[in-house]
């Protein structure tokens, strides 16, 4: 299985709608039964893929904060740069995730 995604849940979340709205319209029932539940795995997806995101963004922070300090404290400014910047990058990540 592949990892989720934003794209492709937003993707299948509207053409679910589409196909739920349309069956809806003509009174096809299983088209619009399949367009609810494509519509229902797509948001599934995006929240999956979120949540992906942010424990990403999480483990990101947290090993840009560790070397950071190990950089500060032993005055390996290049690792504390790295840290710092890969600290910045999780909380960003976690931003765009919530």
């Amino acid at each position: 299985m592949s990892s989720p995604s934003k794209t492709t849940g937003q993707k299948n979340s509207m053409l679910g709608s589409v196909k739920e709205t349309v069956g809806n319209i003509f009174g096809a029932r299983d088209m619009a039964q399949r367009g609810r539940e494509q519509h229902a795995a797509g948001e599934g997806e995006i929240k999956a893929a979120k949540a992906q995101g942010y424990v990403e963004g999480t483990s990101d922070r947290v090993v840009g904060k560790k070397d950071s300090v190990v950089g500060a404290v032993t005055g390996d400014k290049t690792q504390q740069t790295a840290g710092n910047a890969r600290q910045e990058k999780g909380e960003r990540k976690q931003e765009w995730n919530k």
